[in-house]
This record gives C-alpha cells, sequence and structure tokens, in this order.
C-alpha cells in the first residue's frame, strides 16, 4: 500500500519496522504528523504482525500530511525488517534516511534536526533517547538513563571497539530508533546486518570503518518505550543493552 512519495537529490525517507504494535504505534504515527518539517516520506515495514498494526497505518496514511508506504518483510527480525525498509527507500529516490521504531514518539524537530545533521556534513547523526512519559514516572525514567549511560561507557571501552581495529574514530553508542544516515553511506557499508536480534552496534562499527562524519545531535529526542525495563527489570535489561543476551528471556516484550 502506498500514499503519495517524494524523490529528488535531498529526499528525505523515515523508516519504522514494526511487529505487532496496534498498542503504540498510533502514537509514533502522530508524532510524526506533527513534526515541524514535513517534508519526508515514511516507510513501515510490517515485520509479520498478527495484530492490527497494518490497519492502523493503512487507516493513516489515508489523511497523512506526508507519503506512506507499508510494507512487509516476512523473515522476523529487527535487522531484517530495518535493512528491508532502508533498501526499499533508496530504490524508492530517498538520498536521506531516518529511522525510529513503532513503540517510540519522537520530538516535533526530530526531522528537521536530522535533516540539517546530514545536510551539514554529517553522513550519520544520532541523538538523545529518554523513556516515554506515558510509561514511566521520575525514578523509571531515571532508571532508563542510567542504562543508556552504562551502555555507551561499555561500548567506549570495549577493546574490540578501539580504533586500532581499523576504525576511523571512537564509538559512539547510537539507538537505532534514533538515528539518520546518508544513503549512500548506508549502501556503502552494506547496510545494517540482516539478523533477528539488535544490530546497532554492528552498524556502528561498519560506518566508522568508512567515515568519522558521525555526529551526535542533540535536537534529535526520542521518547523509547520502557517495556524491556519492565518485563526483564534493570539487571537483565542492563545485560541485553550491553549484548549479553536476553537471560533466557523472549528477545521481543510485548
Amino acid at each position: 500500500m502506498t500514499t503519495g512519495g517524494t524523490a529528488g537529490g535531498t529526499a528525505l525517507w523515515v523508516i519504522i519496522p514494526a511487529y505487532d504494535e496496534a498498542a503504540r504505534i498510533g502514537a509514533t504515527l502522530r508524532a510524526l504528523a506533527a513534526q515541524a518539517d514535513l517534508d519526508f516520506t515514511l516507510v513501515v515495514v510490517d515485520n509479520g504482525s498478527t495484530d492490527d498494526t497494518a490497519p492502523i497505518v493503512a487507516t493513516f496514511a489515508a489523511g497523512a500530511p506526508f507519503g506512506v508506504h507499508l510494507i512487509s518483510e516476512a523473515e522476523r527480525g529487527i535487522g531484517f525488517a530495518v535493512d528491508t525498509g532502508f533498501r526499499y527507500a533508496i530504490e524508492h529516490g530517498a538520498s536521506l534516511l531516518a529511522r525510529t521504531d513503532a513503540d517510540c514518539i519522537p520530538c516535533p524537530g526530530w526531522i528537521g534536526a536530522a535533516r540539517a545533521a546530514l545536510l551539514g556534513g554529517a553522513q550519520m547523526a544520532f541523538g538523545t533517547v529518554v523513556a516515554r512519559r506515558d510509561e514511566e514516572g521520575l525514578a523509571g525514567r531515571a532508571a532508563f538513563r542510567c542504562l543508556v549511560v552504562i551502555g555507551d561507557a561499555f561500548g567506549r571501552l570495549r577493546p574490540a571497539h578501539r580504533r586500532r581495529h581499523g576504525y576511523l574514530t571512537g564509538y559512539q553508542m547510537h539507538a537505532g530508533n534514533n538515528m539518520a544516515i546518508t544513503a549512500a553511506l548506508y549502501a556503502r557499508v552494506g547496510g545494517i546486518p540482516r539478523a533477528r536480534t539488535q544490530t546497532d552496534r554492528d552498524l556502528m562499527n561498519r560506518v566508522r570503518r568508512h567515515t568519522a562524519a558521525i555526529a551526535r545531535c542533540r535536537a534529535m529526542v526520542v521518547q523509547n518505550s520502557t517495556r524491556r525495563l519492565r518485563a526483564y527489570g534493570l539487571r537483565r535489561t542492563a545485560l541485553w543493552y550491553l549484548g549479553r543476551g536476553s537471560g533466557g528471556l523472549t528477545t521481543d516484550p510485548r
């Protein structure tokens, strides 16, 4: 299903992978419709949902203030869905790519900040991730922030991430639900690994082997769902973010 669409030398497309997100994707779509910069095209990649995710997106698309493409990826897994969405956007004329997730709420200036970062010289940009205010109180948001800080510190200190291994710049932890990249760079690095589990770290390291033009953009702010924190608890969530697995728990808590 496709409605509208844009093309051109600086066309920006937003990719959202989605699996059984009927309870949350509506808020994500409304946040995108409330962006100060609406000059973009949206691709939602339905990763085999069994709920009303696809109908919700189709209903939204009928009145959306930007073009919406609803496509599917049969192979279950975040890496498969994201790569399919990115490559679809590139094939349809995207030169700038941004990604968030179907349980996230981008701030009103998110699109504009991502565009400005990429047009300003960054080949990859990432922003700040905070806990959703409609899911957590002050304590929960503080705990989530601690996890982000721990994950960032671990990534920077991890021996395998040091520049002596052929990287052009230091490691920076980015959240896949709040990032942007040029289409040219995405294609050059081979894209995100097509895998079932989180692959954000792998994409960052692929990018670091090709360019140092990676920017932290503090104006890119996304509210992230804390359902993993509630499902796993603080310790297991920390282990998951550090790449230590889910401790036997499902990797896709809902």
